[in-house]
């Protein structure tokens, strides 16, 4: 068996394993999920490790999320093909690139210009031209292209950006994770006209949102945050 057999067959039992087998049912989802080549959105060596449940590091403090959770959150987006979606925190590209296959658009920031580059690089390699990569404060969303269907941040802001709320269109979903910087709640926000519906969903932990929205910086916090 070669490499990339080997690799298919692991993302094959990745989304049998981790997301199947547990609550992740939206066969759209799961049918990204088996296609997006994850290996190719971590470091080389980290490349045998790709398909296991768990996140693993980027570099820059920053981290790819575990399968379970990218396919979580994405299920709540709740979307159908013809959205323009926003995503906070390009990080590899790998969430950018579940959300292609699942949408119109999407429009992803990334505030490391180092990831930025590479996130940009690895999906114009593989194809993805319907994904826009942007360098900036994630936490100020993109006014330039709103209303966004759904927006989904991938950092964790001790509360609700009021900036993504705003570019929210009507009908649209909001997931993101709320709270401190050492454990948070994942959420869903849904707008209906001026209002938002507030879905509590699970207790996750996030890198957090650094931007004028979120905080101000990404070093650890003290220990009496915990």
């Amino acid at each position: 068996m070669n490499k990339n057999d080997s690799y298919t067959l692991a993302r094959i039992r990745m989304v049998e394993e981790q997301l199947a087998a547990r609550d992740v049912t939206d066969s759209r989802v799961l049918e990204a999920m088996r296609q997006v080549p994850r290996h190719l959105f971590v470091p080389p060596d980290l490349s045998e490790e790709a398909y296991l449940d768990t996140p693993l590091p980027i570099g820059h403090r920053q981290t790819i999320s575990q399968p379970y959770i990218v396919a979580l959150m994405t299920e709540l987006l709740a979307l159908h093909g013809q959205e323009t979606v926003l995503e906070i925190g390009t990080g590899s590209g790998y969430q950018a690139a579940i959300l292609a296959h699942l949408s119109r658009h999407v429009f992803t920031i990334e505030r490391i210009p180092e990831l930025t580059e590479s996130a940009r690089k690895i999906l114009g390699e593989l194809g993805y031209r319907n994904v826009t990569v942007v360098e900036g404060d994630g936490s100020q969303g993109l006014a330039d292209h709103a209303p966004y269907h759904a927006i989904v941040v991938t950092a964790a802001a001790p509360e609700v950006p009021e900036p993504l709320k705003l570019q929210l269109a009507g009908g649209g979903r909001l997931v993101l994770p709320v709270g401190r910087q050492h454990g948070q709640i994942l959420e869903r926000w849904i707008r209906r006209g001026e209002d938002f519906k507030r879905e509590r969903v699970a207790p996750v932990a996030f890198v957090p949102l650094v931007g004028e929205y979120g905080w101000t910086s990404d070093e650890p916090a003290p220990f009496w945050w915990f």
